[in-house]
């Protein structure tokens, strides 16, 4: 036997209620619904009741006489004028959830289905209280947010301690202890070995040592798995590179239980030194450009890929002036990347433009640092120049390339007016149907016009204005 439909009742139970006189069903539906109001067949209330004590302060007593959609918020008056068109007897609507303006200042959420008796009687509206539910969710948005807020934490302390171990002047080994093969080392690990990374991951850390401390360094292993702790090793290095003292300590983590393993050289090892011309001849020589500023943009330095952008034959001729003279397609592009740079110390990826000193636009991508705790606060940047793309469309009466998608679009945001970005994106919209239609319809431009709603002067209009298809002049169509 099929079910019955969940909206109406079953034939039992439509027997069963016949029985009730208007008092009780009154009473019934008092007590199934948290709150329940009678409404006429214009919208107004006409009578509220709830049993909930809870509902006090929310300013239901004040409904009375009002229209029912009034009641609301503005997003929920479509649900409601949905709950009042599809009352009609021997039916009950789905729910509908809506929401409540209250004095206390948090909306009233409210699940709403109606029915109405008689097919000119009033409608009587069944109402459950969300607010148990909305305080479920509200919860839960919270705690995804506290495990977010957790989640970047490690995360920050990890690259810290990550970059702790890479930065620190200690040779220090990270060994699996049960099976001795290193799965970290750090760079002056490496350069105390004389090996690359490669050639140490996965190897027997027993390897790294003269082949006569192997018993000496399986009593040290041994003894960590078993106490967690274990003496100091002088042991020499293979390749008589020396000896060094060997410090070992367990932890565990992921599941796992590894070793640090620290060297100390006996002998002091000399630090490898960059000399700073070298340094600066890399920078004057790379291929980006590259510029130091001080906090108040004007140039300190810069280098020869800088200079080409902008057009300038020696550093003096920028040395001194702004940064903003050059950068940005309005004046909006360099305030934007300064406050970025401010506001969070560095910056990437930020789409702009370099202005020559005659005319030449290069679209760059810079990437920027700011070093406010130096003695002398400055920022760097350098200026990657982006692929060229196809040939834009430039729109007549602006002097910037029609956007070719959402993400372009955006970018703009910020570098040009509002009513500019509203006009371009029109044109946008305009340049993309028409080619649509142009492609649906195999190039008859008729009934490409047809399509879009436009005379066949107007479409070749259009198609003049964005550059779309050959248009012939002597075509009879264009000639007024």
């Amino acid at each position: 036997m099929a079910s019955p439909s969940p909206w109406r009742p079953s034939p039992a139970l439509q027997q069963a209620a016949g029985l009730l006189d208007g008092e009780t069903a009154g009473l019934l539906i008092a007590a199934t619904s948290d709150l329940s109001l009678v409404v006429d067949d214009r919208g107004i209330i006409r009578d509220t009741s709830s049993g909930r004590s809870d509902f006090e302060g929310q300013g239901i007593d004040t409904w009375l006489g009002k229209p029912w959609i009034d009641t609301v918020t503005v997003e929920s008056r479509p649900k409601i004028d949905a709950l009042l068109r599809d009352a009609a007897p021997g039916t009950m609507t789905r729910w509908r959830q809506v929401n409540h303006p209250s004095p206390t200042g948090t909306d009233l959420p409210i699940r709403y289905a109606t029915l109405r008796p008689n097919k000119d009687g009033p409608i009587i509206v069944i109402g459950q209280d969300l607010r148990a539910t909305a305080a479920l969710q509200r919860r839960l948005a919270e705690t995804q947010q506290a495990l977010e807020r957790d989640y970047d934490r490690l995360r920050s302390a990890e690259t810290r301690y990550k970059l702790l171990f890479q930065l620190s002047g200690e040779p220090v080994l990270v060994v699996d202890a049960g099976t001795r093969r290193v799965t970290e080392i750090n760079p002056a690990a490496m350069r105390l070995l004389g090996r690359p990374q490669k050639r140490v991951i996965g190897q027997d850390a027993a390897d790294l040592f003269d082949a006569g401390s192997l018993r000496d360094l399986q009593a040290l292993f041994a003894g960590l798995r078993v106490t967690g702790q274990a003496a100091d090793l002088v042991v020499p290095l293979t390749g008589g590179r020396g000896d060094v003292r060997v410090s070992a300590s367990l932890f565990r983590g992921e599941g796992t239980t590894s070793v640090l393993v620290r060297l100390a050289p006996l002998a002091p090892v000399r630090p490898e030194r960059v000399a700073v011309g070298g340094a600066l001849d890399v920078i004057q020589r790379m291929p980006e450009g590259f510029v130091v500023t001080d906090a108040a943009r004007r140039i300190l330095t810069a280098n020869g890929a800088f200079l080409d952008l902008t057009q300038h034959a020696t550093e003096e001729q920028v040395r001194g002036r702004t940064l903003d003279s050059w950068l940005g397609r309005e004046e909006t592009d360099a305030l934007a990347l300064f406050a970025m740079l401010r506001d969070h110390g560095s910056v990437r990826h930020f789409p702009t433009v370099v202005r020559g000193q005659y005319g030449s636009l290069e679209e760059v991508e810079v990437a920027a640092v700011a070093t406010s705790h130096a003695e002398q606060p400055c920022f760097g940047f350098t200026l990657r120049a982006t692929p060229r793309r196809a040939a834009p469309v430039h729109l007549a009466g602006t002097t910037h390339d029609l956007p070719r998608s959402v993400e372009q679009m955006t970018e703009l945001v910020g570098r040009v007016s509002m009513k500019a970005l509203v006009r371009e994106t029109t044109d946008l919209i305009e340049k993309l149907c028409i080619e649509a239609a142009l492609r649906i319809t195999r190039d008859n431009r008729a009934s490409a016009a047809e399509m879009l709603g436009l005379s066949r002067q107007g479409l070749y209009a259009k198609m003049r204005r964005y550059g779309i298809g050959d248009l012939d002049a002597s075509d009879p169509e264009l000639t007024p």
